[in-house]
């Protein structure tokens, strides 16, 4: 927890703060003026206070003149090339959550992705707006057997015995904890699908004015598919190949001209909660329409870069983009950039699987959650992963190593510019192999400690993985007889190759704050604040 004395000390310095605002948060960045207010580069004075405090640091001053800095490329889905990315505001759309349940480390490894986006071009000085949706309704489920079961939503909602909305601000919640857990930087604008109605019945009732829209025989509103002379352009499908019975958007919309068209608005038929009154009857919107009314409404029409995971590319972004231009007369989204799935433990996570892993489990295990980040970060965005707790642990252990390792080297908050971490970042955000730069660093003994310190402050202005962070030693903290006696009874279950009674063991400590970590020495522990 931030105190008055750590922020006394940092008047006058450049910080990073990132407070609570109502449900979600907001970051402050500029020269802390006082205790209560922060001066940003704009001039104009942002105010808060100690209690609203989710994080904070000092940020070393990098001083970029006279360093010849790398333009940042991505690799982008539709040309299938790096492409540069340029401005002094980048604009970026990323497609949010679909707030039903927790989003799990694969859904969070898309939100990562944004935030590298958005550190690598802070690096570079140029500024970036970000939007991240949150869908309340409209994303339908669908059984095994591939028909729709409703709104996810509204499911969750009858499941638990509670209002729909209150399921969604539950989990609105928690994803935002989340994502300060893992240091993703907030979005600026959360815009939620049910408090945007009336710009997305606009847009429908544009979409059908200039033809690219229809009511159909059953009096749902739908997207001419066959109107966007280059569908297909993100994904490689081309209506010509897409046949009947594929499973393009809800099945029994019945009442469309072509099979690839999609529904923009669902009549409500049974259902009685979370509809709206519109110009063709009371119903509810279409997933994909959401995306296009709000990245419109809050960016206009021209979005620098669109993020989302690889199973959005199609149909979703293919039949978002046909919207968008359609409304705006024009190509909207610059770069298409998708990010891939990971699988854990061998298997795709699924309820059913029974090995959906959340940032939540991880903290439960005793282990840093930005040991997940971590993790991610020995990966290209691009590839897919196959992530493990082996993994995962492995990473906590080379954070605590880093940590200490960093105050050893001393207490200087000067960063040093490495070519070499910076070439990796801005070549389509190569993060392992400046992580394997790190390693090398830290082993090379003709690199001085000052400088070794210099450079990973300069790498975690990216990798955001608080690796100056301040660890007390274990020896300086008195355990109770009780947690020492369940530490010598764990070192025995795991001698003996009882691993259950060894887990058990941790998560009781986990219980009492103590975090447990083994390694080729045995288990050594910390006591977390």
């Amino acid at each position: 927890m931030t105190s008055k004395v750590d922020l006394a000390a940092a008047i006058g310095k450049r910080v990073s703060i990132r407070v609570r605002d109502g449900e979600g948060f907001r970051d402050l960045l500029g020269v802390l003026q006082d205790e209560n207010s922060v001066v940003k580069k704009d001039g104009t004075v942002a105010p808060f206070s100690i209690d609203q405090i989710a994080y904070f640091r000092v940020v070393p001053v990098f001083n970029r003149a006279n360093i010849e800095m790398n333009d940042l490329h991505l690799y982008e889905t539709a040309s299938r090339q790096l492409q540069k990315i340029e401005g002094e505001l980048v604009r970026i759309y990323s497609c949010g959550p679909t707030v039903y349940r927790d989003a799990h480390i694969g859904n969070m490894r898309t939100f990562l992705l944004t935030d590298l986006i958005r550190r690598c071009l802070a690096l570079n000085g140029i500024e970036t707006i970000s939007v991240s949706n949150i869908t309340d309704v409209g994303h339908m489920s669908e059984n095994l057997d591939g028909s729709d079961s409703g709104d996810k939503v509204l499911e969750e909602a009858a499941r638990e015995s509670v209002e729909p909305l209150a399921i969604a601000r539950r989990y609105e919640e928690r994803f935002h904890n989340d994502l300060a857990q893992l240091n993703i930087i907030p979005a600026h604008h959360y815009p939620r699908a049910s408090e945007n109605i009336e710009e997305i019945i606009s847009s429908i009732d544009e979409l059908i004015r200039i033809g690219s829209a229809y009511i159909g025989s059953d009096g749902n509103v739908y997207f001419d598919a066959r109107s966007s002379d280059s569908y297909g352009f993100i994904s490689g499908n081309k209506l010509d190949s897409l046949k009947p019975g594929h499973r393009y958007e809800y099945t029994g919309d019945g009442g469309k001209n072509f099979h690839a068209d999609w529904a923009l608005w669902k009549l409500a038929g049974k259902r009685s909660e979370m509809i709206w009154d519109s110009p063709w009857g009371a119903g509810f919107p279409g997933w994909h329409i959401e995306c296009s009314a709000m990245s419109l409404t809050l960016l206009g029409d021209c979005v620098d870069i669109h993020v989302g995971g690889i199973d959005l590319r199609f149909p979703h972004h293919e039949d978002e983009r046909a919207q968008t231009n359609a409304l705006a007369g024009k190509e909207v989204v610059r770069n298409w950039i998708h990010g891939e799935h990971l699988l854990f433990e061998g298997k795709k996570m699924a309820k059913s699987a029974g090995n959906v892993l959340l940032v939540a489990d991880i903290a439960a295990r005793g282990l840093d959650p930005l040991a997940l980040r971590l993790a991610l970060l020995e990966n290209r965005y691009r590839a897919q992963i196959d992530m493990t707790w082996q993994t995962i642990t492995a990473a906590d252990a080379t954070l605590q190593r880093w940590r200490k390792a960093m105050a050893s080297w001393g207490s200087s908050d000067e960063i040093k510019f490495d070519e070499e971490i910076h070439r990796h970042f801005m070549n389509d955000l190569e993060t392992s192999k400046a992580l394997l730069r790190l390693r090398s660093i830290e082993k090379d003994e003709s690199i001085g400690i000052q400088d070794k310190r210099a450079i990973f402050l300069f790498a975690d202005q990216v990798l955001a993985l608080d690796l100056n962070r301040e660890i007390a030693p274990a020896a300086e903290i008195e355990l109770s007889s009780e947690a020492l006696e369940l530490l010598a009874q764990r070192a025995a279950a795991r001698a003996a190759g009882n691993w259950a009674e060894s887990d058990r063991i941790r998560d009781l400590l986990a219980l009492e704050g103590i975090t447990v970590r083994d390694g080729k020495d045995g288990q050594s522990w910390e006591l977390r604040n």
